[in-house]
């Protein structure tokens, strides 16, 4: 099942927040909420919340779905 919303956690202040993630597309920018930093993905990731949050993006997670019901065959 794809999870809708991640906390993601600023690497500048630590500020929490939850947040909804959009089904069909990696967010590249993210404001902070605490302090206004302009957060960006890590080297390798494709957006902030697959860097910062608990929870992968939905394209990360439909593909990490997609792999394990190969794998289940």
């Amino acid at each position: 099942m794809i999870k809708l919303e991640s906390t993601i956690t600023c690497p500048n202040c630590t500020y929490v927040s939850k947040e909804k993630m959009p089904v069909d597309a990696c967010v590249r920018f993210y404001k902070c909420r605490g302090c206004g930093y302009i957060v960006i993905p890590t080297k390798g990731d494709c957006c902030v919340f697959c860097s910062y949050g608990d929870v992968k993006c939905p394209p990360v997670q439909k593909k990490s779905e997609s792999l394990i019901g190969t794998r289940e065959q």
